[in-house]
């Protein structure tokens, strides 16, 4: 009997969209906006087409400049082409980095793959490097600024490229949080007979570096997906409760695999007086979780879940902590996208996975490991809204604006943010799980 090679998968997610606006695939897409490039979007209000594009974007979120038209009306083979030959000319000169959930297109051009702190260690290791492009989001550009050198330049192809869920912790709001939780608990520097001060801000790697600034300046931290349990047992040794934010799904994913009770973690709607809660129920609360979430996370659904297990009997759910409660309890595991890649990876035998996570990573892995079957637990192709602002367009105007000597949408921050905002990153660091 003869065994037929494994099918190749195209990792392309652009490709699969193409082919459904087209007619050529029958799959479902959230909307046929995907297809066109992101600048057609980038003089829009909104965070564009994907998954976010119905969350409510700040007033002054930056917005991207026009793209030439040489850059907007190559083809991918063309643009692949001008990437590579910018990459040989600056060589060691630069260092690119690309996020899990970044379009293939994109990724086959990075030096480093992986999740937002991943990519900023690996910025540690280019030191001499000139200008290191992120290609990501913009609190991801701004971390690769706080931990590298001044002289180097941190460049983002797309100012656009932001993030809807740190866009729902801004600096303003937290700090009034604080305001309040002080008229609540009294002075929140003031420790008590055993040692402990009333409330440990903790943010979560997703947040703008004013958020990790703040954090660094009330004595708090700041956590990834991977680490956030070890973070929380760091936050509890030092304070009675946590102010966790912006994500309230991974805040409480942890937090109540740690058995914190449900009802001592109350919600924080900076809308609300108080949060919306009443002064007992914030004596009473462990962790104080923020309104925030990460929408493409929040596309995944316990039907979802149960229909995965109905059409592949013993398939094996892997999910993001980022995603609902009820989700993560209903899959068979929760981890960061690393714990997700690692998982198929050490996967010895053929295996049906079904996995929530976003849609770029979750294909790069199905071609990646066509041994097993890896498909999205959501059946709509609905990428991250502003990870897909990043296109090669973009990266090959960066690339080559760097060797005509021209530093192109450098992302800075400021002194008087940038130090508190490294002191949270540096207590991450040594908060080893």
């Amino acid at each position: 009997m003869t065994t037929l090679p494994p099918s190749t998968i195209d990792p392309s997610v652009d490709h699969g969209i193409q082919a459904i606006v087209s007619g050529l695939s029958t799959d479902e897409t959230c909307t046929t906006d995907l297809a066109v490039g992101p600048w057609d979007f980038d003089t829009r209000p909104g965070y564009g087409p994907g998954s976010s594009m119905g969350d409510v974007i700040p007033v002054g979120a930056p917005r991207q400049g026009a793209l030439p038209a040489e850059y907007r009306d190559a083809s991918e083979i063309e643009l692949s082409a001008r990437i590579t030959a910018a990459k040989a000319v600056l060589g060691d000169r630069v260092v690119v980095l690309g996020h899990f959930y970044q379009r293939e297109e994109v990724v086959v051009h990075a030096d480093y793959v992986g999740d937002s702190f991943q990519l900023a260690n690996a910025a540690l290791e280019h030191p001499d490097a000139e200008a290191i492009v992120f290609c990501g989001v913009h609190f991801m550009a701004e971390t690769a600024d706080l931990l590298s050198r001044p002289e180097q330049a941190v460049i983002l192809p797309n100012l656009a490229a932001g993030c809807s869920m740190a866009d729902m912790a801004d600096i303003d709001q937290v700090e009034e949080c604080w305001e309040q939780l002080a008229e609540v608990y009294g002075d929140l520097d003031a420790p008590d007979a055993d040692g402990l001060v009333p409330v440990i801000p903790v943010t979560y790697m997703n947040s703008s570096a004013a958020i990790k600034g703040f954090v660094g300046r009330h004595g708090g931290i700041v956590c990834t997906s991977s680490n956030a349990r070890t973070v929380l047992e760091w936050a509890f040794a030092r304070g009675r409760r946590v102010l966790f934010f912006p994500d309230q799904h991974l805040g409480r994913n942890t937090a109540k695999a740690m058995g914190v009770p449900l009802e001592q973690m109350p919600m924080w709607n900076p809308r609300k007086a108080l949060g919306g809660s009443t002064e007992q129920e914030l004596e009473d609360a462990r962790v104080i979780l923020w309104h925030g979430f990460c929408s493409v996370h929040r596309r995944f659904t316990v039907e979802q879940i149960e229909r995965a297990r109905a059409e592949h009997p013993g398939v094996r759910v892997v999910v993001h902590p980022e995603c609902p409660m009820a989700v993560v309890d209903a899959a068979d595991e929760a981890g960061s996208t690393d714990y997700i890649r690692k998982a198929i990876q050490a996967a010895t035998e053929p295996t049906t996975f079904a996995i929530g996570t976003e849609i770029n990573l979750v294909q790069r892995l199905a071609a990646q490991y066509p041994q097993h079957t890896i498909f999205c637990l959501d059946p709509v192709v609905c990428p991250c809204s502003t990870m897909y602002r990043i296109h090669p367009g973009y990266l090959a105007w960066v690339l080559e604006g760097l060797v005509e000597g021209e530093v192109r949408n450098r992302i800075t921050v400021t002194p008087d943010v940038a130090d508190p905002a490294r002191v949270a990153l540096e207590r991450m660091l040594a908060a080893k799980p």
